[in-house]
């Protein structure tokens, strides 16, 4: 199998989206987010994704040249507008100007509409608590959960993000969509070719499957039954229907090229520690790391991905032969 740097691997991505119609700049962007992806084990919103991603360029589903722009409608607030690109270039402007918005107000929000996939829903919250923030981001994804108790999606997988800083190492990242798995781990099942494990989703007919393109063309099941589907909600009322985004029922597919642009949103809250809890603050996060990583067993989310990160940082990524044609052929 191919091992690639992570500086190859990027320029290979971005090389393949600027052939597909996107700016280098954005290109760069995207290629960065997707390597990063593939480099935490998060292969669902790596390299899986560039020929779709390329394949809605060409056919302008997304903007590839897209320009986001963000407006101040209140002091505490960010609003931006992805302008039908790619959600990456939008996430940057995020990680570039909250951080200084929550340290004066003390808490922040950005409303990011007209989106797209936002990949790795860890990596924007990750990068603002390395910036001393705690932050959360909601996201809202095509239909493909339905409510419960019903057959037709009306939810996303809608993934939750939350990252903290903890003195003297990696924040705490705590990332899980609102399915039972990530529905890029269908995508990246369907493409090799495999079976799904059953539990995960359900046919057109509301049957259980383990073929992933029946699952793609059926519906998620929801993480916590209910209890996920009530989630879901207030994720796509929180990602959606207060920044003036498209519903997930609303949206067209991240998995084709079909159809006019998602239209999805992302809404990102930063609160300042220091703000809320004083200099003690962090040292009480710290207290209870200690609490979890003091038990056998224990650990702290994230801490899987992080060695994986290290390792890809060290020894290169490993890059299926296939997958590597794929993206080649774009």
């Amino acid at each position: 199998m191919p091992v690639l740097t992570i500086t190859q691997a990027e320029h290979v991505v971005a090389a393949a989206l600027e052939r597909a119609n996107t700016s280098p700049e954005n290109a760069a962007r995207v290629a960065r987010a997707l390597v990063s992806a593939e480099a935490d084990g998060l292969k669902g919103h790596g390299l899986s994704r560039v020929p779709t991603y390329a394949a809605q360029a060409r056919a302008g589903k997304v903007d590839g040249r897209a320009t986001p722009t963000a407006t101040r409608p209140r002091p505490g607030v960010l609003a931006v507008d992805a302008a039908h690109g790619f959600a990456y270039p939008a996430l940057a402007i995020v990680a570039d100007e909250l951080p200084e918005i929550a340290r004066a107000q003390g808490v922040a929000a950005a409303a990011i509409r007209r989106s797209h996939h936002c990949g790795a829903a860890g990596h924007p919250v990750e990068a603002l608590a390395e910036a001393g923030l705690v932050a959360l981001l909601f996201a809202n994804t095509p239909a493909a959960i339905a409510p419960w108790g019903g057959r037709l999606p009306v939810f996303g997988t809608n993934p939750i993000a939350f990252a903290c800083p903890v003195p003297g190492r990696a924040p705490i990242v705590v990332d899980l969509s609102l399915s039972k798995v990530a529905r890029g781990n269908i995508l990246a099942a369907k493409q090799k070719g495999e079976p799904i494990p059953e539990g995960w989703a359900l046919d057109a007919d509301g049957n259980p499957t383990t073929d992933a393109e029946a699952a793609l063309k059926g519906t998620m099941l929801p993480l916590g039954d209910a209890k996920g589907t009530a989630l879901a909600l207030m994720v796509e009322l929180l990602a959606a229907g207060i920044t003036g985004a498209n519903y997930a029922a609303e949206a067209s597919s991240f998995l084709d090229a079909e159809g006019p642009p998602p239209g999805t949103g992302q809404l990102i809250l930063a609160l300042d520690p220091l703000a809320l809890g004083g200099e003690a603050a962090l040292m009480r996060v710290s207290a209870l790391a200690a609490m979890m990583e003091g038990q056998e067993g224990a650990r702290l989310p994230g801490v899987r991905r992080l060695a994986l990160r290290e390792t890809a940082r060290r020894e290169g990524l490993s890059v299926a032969e296939a997958t590597l044609a794929a993206i080649a052929a774009l």
